[in-house]
């Protein structure tokens, strides 16, 4: 049964957290890049080669999956009737379970346009947002909204060249927003919990939350740069200036052992690592060796992997390159059981090890066709999805034992 209810950019994929922490066992993945919020899937008996489920047209955009209890839940656009769809499927089958529909726009600048956010599931209820500020509370059984907010008009708010594209982040009693001001909601009644005083402008990125000399704080990286919040009020606790010339800084602050943070961004800009001081931000050191552009490093024994730009690398954490592999294009990319799975801009899947040694690549697979590939793959129970900006969805197995 089907419920129905009423220059290239880095948002797309961007923007997630990717933490150092490392990934435990989890039968879920419930928010953007996972339990942990790392980009790390805790499986490790699956198999390099797989064969299709089943695919279903989502819609135009970059929104990612998020799964709990055998349901599938991501965003796209349906040009035709200017609408963005939220989707629930069977996890296994691809089943539609139901949708929800909400006006929208292509805003289709030199990248293809659709959807941009990925929903954060929460138990009984689904929350998620289009890139023109709507923000909804769905119940996750059957679409039904619970509450519903315009943020853009409501706050009065600044609007991103390509929208709005931080995912929902839910922390405790609170879900938390990235719209330029950060924004913390009552997860259950949606009412209003802080405003930041200011405004950081264009957020294209999803927060970190860390835990800083006994405190609990929000690592925000928007157009001025990295900001530091206290999580409980949202009083700026310090910040760094780090602007692109495109004012964009899209993935997601990577938390270290609580006191250093990495960033990067595209657009030649580069990288840096952060010492979080009493009041201050030092800088480590700073280089050009990675440029994240769109997706966002991940952290994975003591080493970042990631794009800079259309090349793949691997540098230690004192910015050391370790290894560059090209041929990729600009993709996006996860780990699970000590490997990479790389979603090329050719649409091939490519699995290698995930070592500081060398890229050693162990399968190459054509998976998808057409459009680009800025959306970070998922994989849970032996299963993996992946998207192109087309909206096809695939589900591939890749169950150890092909069952």
């Amino acid at each position: 049964m089907v419920f129905s209810n009423n220059s290239l950019l880095p948002f797309a994929l961007g923007i997630a957290v990717v933490t150092a922490t490392p990934a435990v066992g989890r039968t879920e993945w419930t928010q953007w890049r996972g339990p942990e919020r790392n980009g790390i899937s805790s499986e490790s008996d699956w198999a390099l080669k797989g064969k299709e489920l089943w695919k279903v047209d989502v819609g135009l955009g970059y929104s990612t999956v998020s799964i709990a209890d055998g349901r599938l839940y991501t965003m796209g656009f349906d040009q035709a009737k200017n609408l963005d769809h939220v989707f629930c499927f069977e996890a296994e089958s691809g089943k539609e379970i139901w949708r929800h529909s909400l006006p929208s726009k292509l805003m289709n600048e030199a990248h293809g346009g659709g959807t941009l956010v990925t929903p954060s599931v929460d138990g009984e209820v689904v929350y998620t947002a289009n890139r023109l500020g709507q923000f909804l509370c769905l119940d996750a059984k059957t679409g039904t909204v619970h509450w519903q907010k315009d943020l853009k008009e409501e706050y009065d708010l600044s609007f991103p060249r390509w929208g709005y594209s931080a995912a929902p982040l839910v922390l405790d009693d609170m879900v938390v927003m990235n719209m330029g001001r950060v924004l913390a909601f009552e997860r259950k009644t949606g009412e209003e919990i802080w405003v930041s005083d200011e405004d950081y402008g264009d957020a294209y990125s999803t927060p970190a939350d860390f835990e800083f000399q006994g405190e609990e704080c929000l690592a925000v990286f928007n157009k001025l740069g990295l900001v530091v919040l206290e999580r409980g009020g949202g009083t700026e606790l310090m910040h760094h200036p780090w602007e692109t010339s495109y004012h964009i800084n899209a993935a997601t602050p990577v938390v270290l052992e609580g006191d250093r943070v990495f960033i990067s961004s595209g657009y030649n800009h580069g990288c840096a690592m952060l010492q979080l001081g009493e009041d201050a931000i030092d800088v480590v050191w700073e280089s050009k060796a990675m440029r994240n552009h769109m997706t966002g490093c991940i952290v994975y024994e003591d080493h970042l992997y990631g794009f800079d730009d259309a090349t793949f690398k691997c540098l230690d954490l004192e910015g050391n390159e370790q290894w560059t592999q090209r041929g990729l294009g600009k993709g996006a990319h996860l780990i699970a059981g000590g490997r990479l799975l790389l979603l090329t801009a050719d649409g091939e899947l490519v699995i290698a090890e995930a070592s500081p040694e060398k890229f050693e690549e162990l399968s190459r697979e054509k998976i998808l066709d057409g459009g680009v590939y800025w959306t970070t793959p998922v994989l849970l129970d032996g299963r993996l999805y992946c998207r192109n900006s087309l909206g096809q969805l695939v589900c591939r197995d890749h169950r150890s034992d092909q069952s």
